[in-house]
This record gives structure tokens, sequence and C-alpha cells, in this order.
């Protein structure tokens, strides 16, 4: 199944136009692509925990130069400069000024980074990773011990950096480069979560890194230091086709159990995905189960046709509506599915429609 990536719009329009930015209170990214053609345009985007948006086209020269502005933001971030499907990391801490030069076709692989320590290291990563990917392939990367051997070693040298968030969220070949249902990448990933935990407890990412660690611990592993004893769903509050609102904590006030599950209908997957959400369903349902779907489409029409012969709950969260629900359950992808039980704490992540019924039975 096709698992599309989340772009555009959703917080985009919550961010200050850069020229009205002072230059006190901004970063600065500047730089020269070569070989840039009429056709190619310049993208500024940003990450919302795992979902990228865009948030400016940036004015290049008829030389490739580029010099830009943006306001801080208060606390570390990665961005990235895209032209087409060719994309550059970079990440920014508060105020400093990065470099990125390069060139085009190939400005992915073809580039140089500089501008401070933290970017130098994801310099060093990207690298890293691409050497990986020519030696096996995207879809062998997460797999490669050596590679991450050497990525766990960068992690390690300072778990709190906002280079070490930027390893363990990444996926590479539609896969985790550190997967939370591996012992091994579990293990670097608590360390993260431990470290943003003790030395950046008001970080947005904080609490991602905590669930995403619990979600994938095995019941019997000695609990993260991090966080109490059980991990509750974050509330979702939208409304269904015919205009009604649906709590999803109410849910579990009733002693449900739900599959919470990020979809979009719009997508060529999405009806074959439903299918196999609906085995399920027949399935459980008697037995208390429910079905929360948040669908992410743009057109609320098509949205309502798709949704109204649904037999579970299905609410759209547009643009207007705003990221919050997808950076908190860290939906960077699509169908992004959890499974919680009848108290209301996320029991699974649940990473293969597979796994989707065990998951189930243990909720329930």
């Amino acid at each position: 199944m096709k698992i599309i990536s989340l772009t555009a719009g959703i917080a985009a329009a919550a961010l200050l136009a850069a020229s009205c930015t002072s230059d006190a209170n901004s970063w600065q990214i500047k730089g020269n692509i070569s070989g840039l053609t009429e056709a190619d345009a310049l993208i500024l985007e940003g990450n919302n925990q795992g979902y990228w948006y865009q948030i400016d086209t940036i004015a290049t020269g008829k030389d490739g130069k580029f010099d830009y502005r943006h306001p801080a933001q208060g606390y570390p971030d990665i961005y990235r400069l895209r032209v087409g499907s060719e994309m550059v990391y970079f990440p920014i801490d508060s105020i400093e000024t990065i470099s990125i030069s390069g060139s085009m076709p190939d400005f992915a692989s073809n580039h140089t980074l500089a501008g401070s320590p933290q970017a130098e290291r994801i310099a060093t990563v990207d690298s890293l990773i691409l050497a990986a990917t020519r030696r096996g392939g995207a879809n062998a990367v997460a797999a490669d011990s050596l590679l991450k051997r050497r990525l766990g070693e960068i992690i390690l040298l300072d778990p709190a950096d906002i280079v070490a968030y930027y390893i363990v969220s990444k996926s590479v070949g539609n896969r985790q480069l550190f997967n939370p249902a591996v012992k091994a990448d579990r293990a670097i990933i608590g360390a993260v979560a431990n470290a943003y935990y003790e030395s950046r407890p008001a970080d947005p990412r904080t609490n991602y890194l905590k669930n995403l660690y619990i979600a994938a611990r095995p019941s019997s592993q000695t609990p993260l230091q991090v966080d109490a004893k059980v991990i509750g769903a974050f509330e979702i509050d939208l409304y269904d086709p015919k205009g009604r609102r649906h709590s999803l904590l109410d849910l579990s006030r009733q002693g449900k159990a739900v599959i919470l599950n990020f979809t979009a209908y719009a997508a060529d997957w999405s009806p074959a995905f439903n299918v196999e959400l609906n085995n399920v369903y027949s399935k459980y349902k008697e037995s208390g189960l429910e079905i929360y779907q948040v669908a992410v489409d743009v057109d609320e029409y098509s949205w309502k046709e798709a949704a109204k012969n649904l037999p579970w709950i299905t609410v759209l969260n547009n643009i207007a509506d705003g990221g919050r629900t997808l950076r908190e359950y860290n939906v960077g992808a699509l169908p992004t599915t959890f499974v919680i039980n009848r108290n209301g704490e996320i029991v699974e992540r649940v990473l293969s429609v597979e796994d989707l019924e065990p998951a189930v039975r243990k909720a329930l």
C-alpha cells in the first residue's frame, strides 16, 4: 500500500511573513544554487513533528543567489529547502545564519551546509544516509547496522540536541530509521526522550518522543523515567459529515476501545484500507470497539460523499482546524493508526494493518 506524506497549508497560515521580520529576532538562510531554471521554485518548508508544510517561496537571483530571513520561534527546529523533489534539511537553534550552496539537478546530494555546529552534524548525518542508500537502496537503510551504529554515536554525543531528534524521527524509503518496535532502536529513542524531558521539558517535541518510546515498549519493560504509568490519548473534538461533534475521549468514558485512524479519502489506497478496517470493526464492534477516523482531505464536499456511508465515526481535520491534532499524534504519513483502550490509554501505534487485530484484542 502506498503511503503519502502530509504537505502544505495546515499550519502555514499562522506564520508571519518574512517581510515583517525584525532582523534582531530572526534567523537567516543564504547561499547559492546553480543550475536553476525559470520553472524551478525554491520552497522553504517547516516541520510540525513529522509532517511538512510550505512556509514561503524564496526569491533567487539569476545567478541562483538567495538571502532570506524568518522570525525566530523560541525553540530549535528543523527546516528544509526544496526544489521539486530535491530537499536539503537544516537546523535552526535561535537567530543564527545558515549557508547552503549547491547545484541542480541533484541539489539533495550535491550541496554544502554550514553556519552552526548543528548544521555541520546534520550535514554529516545526511551524507551517511546518502552513502547507505547508495550501498543498498532506500528500503535497506533502516537495517544498515553500520549506519545505525554511527548515527547512534552522534545521538549519544548530545541526545537533547535537535540533531538527535532529527535522526530518531527521520524516515527513509517509507521506513522509520529508528523503529520503536525494535529493541535496540527503542533504547536509542528512549535516551533521546529522557534527555529532552530533563533538558527541554517545554519543547513541543518532548511529549512526542516520550509517547513514541512508551507506545512500543513491552509491558514487562521497566518504565521510562519521563512517564507516569500510562499514556493518555490526546483529545480530538471535530465534526462529522452531518455537522455533529464527536469527542474522542468521550468514547473511552463510555468504556469503548477505539481505533484512531488518520486518513485521506482521496488517496487511491483509501477504499482498500477501509475494507481492512471494516473487517476488524465488524468482528469486534459488539465487544465494545469503535473507530474514530480523522480525514485530512482538502475537498470537504468529496469527504462528505466518501464518509456518509461508513459505519463508524468519521470527522474532518481541515486547514481551518489547524495542525495541533496532527502534531500531537505525530502524523507524518497517511494512513496513521493508533489503538486506544477502554481507559483512554494508547496501547499501540500500529505500523502494519496485519498488526491491527492483535492490538485491538489487547485493548479490549
